[in-house]
């Protein structure tokens, strides 16, 4: 369903039982709602679960210019408003990450608990050109050069050999991310920097991090679970960067036991 929102059109789904908990799902860059579909059965039993596409991404509104985490975690906050949803359960893969931490810290009464996946807190200005490198690509040639380096990024080599369905449904993601919304959020996460910020994150949190993910490593799980009091890490052994969908029964078996638990 659409729902206006921060004065955008944003597409959603909610499934689950209407009077239970809600859990929100929000997705990583240059994929949409659907890279949580490994995820639903184990929610859906016990939880209102509500996924999103982010600002650019699937079928919500991509305007044109730079966006700012900000501005997404707004979207954000003004979907769950529109829906009447007033507390809620989070879960962000990378992106979705960022978004989870200003909503913690912003609105922490609208989060029951905050689960953070293959995510960092932080992007060094040494970073930065890589970023207006995939910005300047993504104007010039629009995503088709962004598919394969992303999905060698995204997945281990012996994953991407062995489950070449799963790697084509998120290649088919990138490739329709429409540029101007990819181009918009790269501009938003090249800003991050909420590291010194997060001891003021006191909602029960969980990070969990693919062993192997090459773009936000083990060492950035590490500092925002040192930095998050009584937050709990979880790394998942063989998982890239989308260990949702990499090692979907041991990421679904640590979020269903730290969901259970708030």
């Amino acid at each position: 369903m659409k729902i206006t929102a921060n004065g955008i059109s944003i597409n959603c789904r909610l499934e689950g039982p209407a009077s239970a908990p809600v859990v929100t799902l929000s997705h990583s860059l240059a994929t949409n709602l659907s890279m949580w579909d490994p995820q639903i059965p184990a929610l859906t039993s016990r939880y209102r679960v509500l996924r999103f596409d982010t600002r650019g991404h699937g079928d919500t509104d991509a305007p044109g210019g730079a966006y700012s985490l900000d501005q997404l975690a707004e979207d954000t906050r003004a979907l769950l408003q529109a829906l009447g949803i007033a507390r809620t359960h989070f879960i962000g893969l990378s992106m979705g990450g960022f978004i989870g931490q200003i909503l913690a810290l912003r609105y922490p009464e609208m989060l029951q608990s905050l689960v953070l996946c293959d995510t960092t807190s932080r992007v060094p200005p040494e970073a930065k050109p890589v970023w207006d490198e995939r910005i300047r690509v993504a104007q010039a040639h629009g995503m088709e050069p962004h598919m394969e380096p992303t999905i060698e990024r995204w997945f281990t080599g012996p994953f991407r050999g062995q489950h070449p369905d799963v790697v084509d449904r998120v290649r088919a993601m990138i490739q329709a991310t429409k540029p101007a919304g990819y181009i918009g959020c790269c501009h938003a996460i090249a800003a991050l920097d909420l590291t010194d910020r997060l001891p003021a994150i006191a909602v029960p949190t969980l990070v969990i991090v693919g062993e192997e993910d090459p773009g936000t490593p083990v060492a950035a799980s590490r500092t925002i679970h040192e930095r998050i009091m009584g937050s709990e890490l979880v790394i998942l052994a063989s998982a890239s960067h989308l260990s949702n969908m990499e090692q979907a029964e041991a990421f679904n078996r640590a979020m269903a036991t730290f969901l259970a638990k708030h």
